[in-house]
């Protein structure tokens, strides 16, 4: 027998039995916030996102919720992240872990918020469903959908609660009802929408030079470099690598601003025109792709034409095509947003407000008859409720592969330079083979998570 076949063996076993075993908290005290009564999680990515999750939502936060575990390929984020954790709770709650597969393994984790690098988002969720733990994870979900067809099968599986982190249609209310208002008529028939978000132009001087640096350089001494590359190609370490920006740019571990950014605006135009089961069924436009030979890869700009049900088109750009675009709709410019245009007239929502072309709209709530979206406090906390009830949340698992199909589409289409057409009932391209191709990607064998070859034996507890 292998050592992976052994491994796998110990941690598909230990897997099952986390997964049909009861959500029990660990504590013999008393009272509403008792460690009895909370929500344990492990935290897996540190970085930018990763703290801003944990130290905005979640540590000191929630009182029915504790982040006992941060894990990262940095060991200086990690221990750092969870010092801060402790510093805010006033004690020693939180521990720093250099392996997911020792925090996955752990029977007092109830569920982890995964912030790591994009291309990690599904094979950590697939992971933690098959170990039983709930998850919440950052956008965009995935690279491949190959590999979110195989996690929705497993989360229906094992009914595990998966949060998909568009913060805005938790945590940012203007977005609900401007989907509200959509969705009851207020604009009348939906004829054109426009959905914008920031494109490369916004990350270029965050490099050491135009589009990364190709030189090789040594890993720093406390960073497991193997493990952050993952499933992906295993190439030489550079400056401009692993960085938040390499990370959001580089093919191999993104799809760029039009999934990193595209995510939320998308999100938001599926919850309108209530499509988190459905989609476009035609995409066509243009994009432009860095330099060849760069180290940054993803597309850089791009404006599609996307073709969704009930005669509605959508128009999405990254911010350098929409600015103008933009102002001549409504006369100011924010670098992200969705305008929906009726035959009533219309509305546009960013992060900053809600803007009606009747200003009767502009504070309108809807009715307690009409359609009502999901209203909570915050993601986080419409999360951890959901851990609890066993209810979906408002960014579910469906939700999320649906508008990241979107972005997937996208790069297939501007990279083949034609038009794809969609099908999105059973999930094909139609009538071209090699973009079909596309919808799956290679993973390295040592990391392969989907297919169960990166368990360790279960660890104990604490």
């Amino acid at each position: 027998m292998k050592p992976t076949d052994l491994t796998r063996r110990r941690f598909l076993a230990h897997a099952a039995t986390a997964a049909v075993a009861p959500l029990i908290l660990p504590g013999g005290l008393r009272g509403q916030n008792a460690p009895s009564n909370q929500v344990r999680l492990a935290a897996i990515g540190c970085g930018s996102r990763g703290r801003s999750n944990l130290m905005s939502d979640f540590a000191g936060k929630l009182d029915d919720a504790r982040v006992v575990v941060t894990c990262d390929c940095f060991r200086q984020r990690r221990e750092q992240v969870a010092g801060l954790i402790n510093q805010a709770h006033g004690q020693t709650v939180c521990e720093a872990v250099g392996d997911f597969r020792d925090v996955l393994a752990r029977s007092d984790i109830d569920g982890v918020v995964i912030s790591t690098q994009d291309h990690w988002h599904v094979p950590l969720t697939y992971a933690a469903a098959l170990a039983g733990k709930d998850v919440y994870v950052e956008k965009p979900l995935s690279l491949a959908l190959t590999w979110s067809q195989k996690l929705r099968a497993l989360v229906a599986q094992k009914k595990t609660v998966v949060q998909y982190g568009t913060q805005q249609r938790g945590s940012m209310h203007q977005f609900r009802r401007a989907c509200e208002l959509v969705r009851n008529g207020y604009l009348g028939e939906i004829q054109e929408v426009l959905a914008w978000c920031p494109d490369m132009g916004s990350q270029l001087r965050q490099a050491s030079q135009p589009y990364g640096s190709n030189e090789p350089l040594p890993p720093p001494p406390d960073f497991d470099y193997d493990m952050w590359i993952g499933p992906a190609p295993m190439q030489p370490y550079t400056a401009d690598r692993c960085t938040k920006y390499g990370g959001y740019h580089i093919h191999d571990y993104a799809l760029g601003f039009i999934a990193g950014w595209g995510a939320h605006p998308i999100d938001i135009v599926h919850w309108a025109l209530d499509c988190d089961r459905s989609g476009p069924s035609r995409l066509e436009g243009s994009g432009i792709l860095p330099p060849a030979g760069s180290l940054w890869d993803t597309i850089e700009s791009w404006d599609m034409r996307l073709d969704y049900p009930n005669n509605v088109r959508v128009r999405f750009m990254g911010g350098r095509i929409a600015e103008p675009v933009i102002r001549a709709r409504r006369r100011f410019y924010r670098e992200e947003g969705v305008l929906f245009a009726g035959s009533k007239g219309w509305l546009s929502v960013d992060r900053t407000a809600l803007y009606t072309s009747d200003r009767n709209l502009q504070n309108h709530e809807v009715g307690e008859n009409e359609i009502r979206l999901t209203r909570t406090a915050s993601h986080a906390r419409n999360f951890i409720d959901c851990v609890r009830s066993r209810q979906a949340p408002i960014s579910p698992l469906e939700a999320a592969i649906r508008s990241d199909t979107v972005s997937l589409l996208t790069d297939i289409a501007i990279r083949g330079g034609r038009a794809v057409r969609w099908d999105p009932v059973t999930e094909t391209i139609s009538g071209d083979d090699e973009a079909a191709r596309m919808l799956d990607r290679p993973v390295r064998a040592k990391w392969d998570v989907l297919a169960g070859h990166t368990a360790r034996p279960a660890a104990k507890a604490g």
